[in-house]
């Protein structure tokens, strides 16, 4: 039997409840490169990656044989076969066979959504450790195969008879058996994120020449943060991949002005392959804990989750774009904390498309428009030196469900460097956005 270390926090049995429920520390992160579609990780699984994370994220903290409080993770593009993705991948790790682990699922946002489960969890007390992640594969996406062949498949799993199986196979024809292409389109509009982000980014007049700036700068800044060994504690080699194989330190903006378009219609069309985030193959995961479990094992507290929002913008009837959700979870968890951001020394936007980043901004600093459509102030004008210091996912490449848990773990790292340069005991506090599918975001705030 393995051994099993996990303790609860001590909390009062008696007496008055406690005036202010304990934050979740983050206690650090461990992912693999990111991957590009039909790269590296091409005959990799989801079960694969995350294994291999969480493998990572356990050497790193010295957790074989511990049995942690919870596991909380998941995958967007998901085969049936993973049913139980998450604790499958736990069984295959070092952990106490005894931890539990659960998958959860919100697109784009998913590990967002874990490590927030996860963060309430330890701060009411019911458990001392998490860990939140997520993984998707482009490469290894689950193929849909027609409806006529699919109830066929399953009637043939029943059939007793030689006789029986031939009448049913005798019933199929050609066209049966084409599959169904692998897509993330929009179920209510059949349009791509991409497509999508194109009419909000023609509503709002994104010049072309902004979005390859925001481009240049991912590439350049998340470049300068691996040479710079910035990723030494949050990266572990996977299959013969060092580094985010979509990273391209020598562009420049006069080759991303040379990509045609690839997103929105006529000469106003302005998205490109260069500065759209490309399909991508990967695994995070984040260690979150109590103060006192980190204490208990001379682990480092990088950071804690101070609070979370999320919202849901109505993309198919209101006019909203589609990943604008962030224009409304932000000044919601801001109006919430009263904080504007100014009060935050990084900023991380999700850059599911350099547009999406540029749209987001210019919602949050239209005061009048976000007292109308949110009915809370607007959270401010952002100081661009704070965003994505180190690059993001136009750069690093978005696994869908594991980009969340990228971000976090690089924020807390940020946050915690900055503290120590500074030397102070006033808050240094990070601000995380990011869009999903379905028209929703999830904002967090972590504070150092």
């Amino acid at each position: 039997m393995a051994r099993s270390t996990s303790s609860r926090t001590t909390r009062p049995t008696t007496g008055s409840v406690n005036p202010a429920p304990a934050r979740a520390a983050v206690v650090g992160g461990n992912r693999i490169p990111f991957g590009k579609a039909g790269g590296a990780y091409a005959s990799a699984s989801n079960l694969d990656m995350l294994t291999a994370a969480l493998d990572g994220l356990i050497a790193r903290f010295t957790l074989q044989g511990v049995r942690i409080g919870d596991v909380s993770a998941g995958a967007v593009l998901k085969h049936s076969r993973d049913f139980n993705l998450t604790r499958e991948a736990v069984l295959g790790t070092a952990l106490d066979p005894h931890t539990p682990a659960y998958d959860v699922q919100r697109a784009c946002a998913t590990s967002m959504e874990a490590v927030w489960g996860l963060a309430n969890k330890i701060a009411l007390g019911q458990i001392d450790s998490g860990i939140a992640g997520g993984v998707d594969s482009t490469s290894d996406a689950p193929i849909v195969v027609s409806d006529r062949l699919r109830r066929t498949l399953v009637k043939l799993s029943r059939a007793k008879t030689l006789q029986q199986r031939v009448t049913l196979l005798a019933g199929l024809r050609p066209k049966d058996l084409a599959p169904v292409a692998p897509s993330v389109n929009e179920p209510r509009t059949g349009l791509s994120m991409g497509e999508h982000q194109a009419l909000t980014a023609a509503q709002f007049g994104t010049s072309r020449e902004a979005q390859d700036e925001i481009a240049l700068a991912s590439h350049h800044q998340l470049a300068a943060a691996w040479e710079s060994g910035f990723f030494d504690d949050l990266v572990t080699p996977f299959r013969g991949l060092t580094r985010d194989e979509a990273l391209r330190p020598d562009t420049s903006a006069e080759k991303l002005a040379t990509l045609r378009t690839v997103f929105g219609k006529g000469e106003g069309a302005t998205m490109t392959a260069g500065n759209s985030t490309p399909l991508s193959d990967g695994a995070a995961t984040v260690l979150l804990a109590s103060d006192a479990w980190a204490a208990e094992r001379g682990l480092p507290v990088l950071a804690h989750v101070v609070d979370a929002e999320a919202a849901a913008v109505d993309f198919v009837r209101g006019g909203e774009g589609l990943l604008m959700g962030g224009a409304y979870a932000v000044p919601r968890l801001l109006a919430r904390q009263g904080l504007t951001l100014d009060d935050f020394a990084f900023v991380e936007i999700h850059e599911a498309f350099a547009a999406t980043v540029l749209t987001t901004i210019a919602a949050w600093e239209d005061d009048a428009e976000t007292r109308a459509r949110v009915g809370v102030p607007g959270p401010g004008t952002l100081d661009r030196s704070r965003l994505n210091v180190v690059g993001s996912s136009l750069a690093a490449g978005h696994p869908f469900a594991a980009t969340g848990a990228r971000i976090v773990a690089t924020l807390a790292t940020l946050l915690a460097r900055r503290k120590a340069e500074l030397g102070t005991d006033e808050p240094v506090r990070g601000l995380i956005s990011v869009c999903a599918a379905g028209g929703q975001a999830v904002a967090m705030i972590l504070e150092a």
